[in-house]
């Protein structure tokens, strides 16, 4: 069994921040990452908001700059799952892969993925039509029409990349007013691309079993009215839920799953942190992520000086 002292789980900014601060301190650490390094900023057109970037900077630049910071620095990494975390004496075991791990200390990364809107059809079309990705999946949609379920960030910023390619997109959202910010609202008020249709839910995601999604079933909450859309894609930004199935069960976690902490990233067990978007707050960006990561780190570190003391 290979032993650490602290083993990071995730690859994202949090994750690489994390293990940096780590491995400049002087600690044995993991970094486990069972995809390629970034997390959700790989499928980020373009971050607008990252300090240092006074124009926008593409996700995986961002991305390969993180990496390259870290590329001097002797560590170990496992590309592989997680499976399972138990707390044992002292530490924490944990099975990535076929591997079993020993650490003292573990700083959980694994960041947040999108949430699946429940609407009829939306299983049975994944992949042949519906998508959860407009920088992964756009491509395909080239001049065609799409509709985009969401009312949030990922929604209004999706769009508007979106609209880049197709020929028509419908915006539908639930509620009247938006919850994203409203430097974005305001770029879809003014798309011509765009079309916004508040106060609508998506009853069903229709399709053909040759040609994929063909058309959204839709329903005026206000009025009742109910009205088929054709279109040939549907893109859904509804949220976000935590990426911790494999997480000790004594771990607290709010209602939506994600992980508690305190200031200091410290969670309800001894030297388990968490950091980035698996963590229970409200502003999930790559500064914020990259905050955490730090300040988990630390603490971590702290944590190890006094078991060693």
């Amino acid at each position: 069994m290979k032993t650490y002292d602290a083993v990071v789980i995730g690859g994202g900014p949090a994750g690489l921040t994390a293990a940096l601060y780590l491995v400049r301190a002087g600690v044995n650490v993991a970094l486990l990452e069972k995809l390629s390094p970034g997390g959700q900023v790989l499928m980020t057109e373009e971050i607008e908001n990252y300090p240092g970037f006074p124009k926008p900077v593409k996700g995986y630049e961002l991305v390969d700059k993180f990496v390259e910071h870290l590329s001097g620095y002797e560590f170990a990494r496992h590309s592989d799952e997680v499976r399972t975390i138990t707390a044992q004496d002292g530490g924490y075991v944990i099975q990535v892969g076929d591997d079993t791990l020993f650490s003292k200390s573990v700083v959980l990364c694994t960041g947040a993925r999108y949430k699946r809107v429940g609407t009829p059809g939306e299983e049975k079309y994944l992949g042949r039509g519906v998508s959860y990705c407009a920088l992964c999946d756009g491509n395909f949609f080239k001049g065609k029409t799409v509709a985009v379920i969401g009312g949030g960030n990922s929604a209004l910023e999706e769009s508007l990349y979106l609209a880049r390619l197709v020929e028509k997109i419908y915006l539908i959202h639930r509620r009247d007013e938006f919850r994203g910010n409203k430097c974005y609202q305001d770029k879809c008020e003014i798309n011509p691309k765009i079309s916004i249709l508040r106060s609508t839910i998506v009853d069903e995601i229709k399709g053909d079993p040759f040609k994929g999604v063909t058309a959204v079933a839709l329903t005026d909450v206000k009025t009742g009215e109910k009205r088929e859309l054709p279109v040939d894609g549907v893109f859904v930004f509804v949220g976000f839920e935590p990426v911790a199935s494999f997480v000790p069960a004594d771990l607290t976690r709010d209602k939506a799953g994600f992980v508690i902490t305190d200031c200091e990233m410290r969670t309800n067990l001894p030297g388990f942190f968490a950091a980035g978007d698996v963590r229970s707050k409200n502003c999930r960006q790559v500064a914020t992520a990259v905050g955490d990561g730090a300040t988990a780190a630390t603490a971590a570190h702290a944590y190890l000086e006094n078991l060693n003391a």
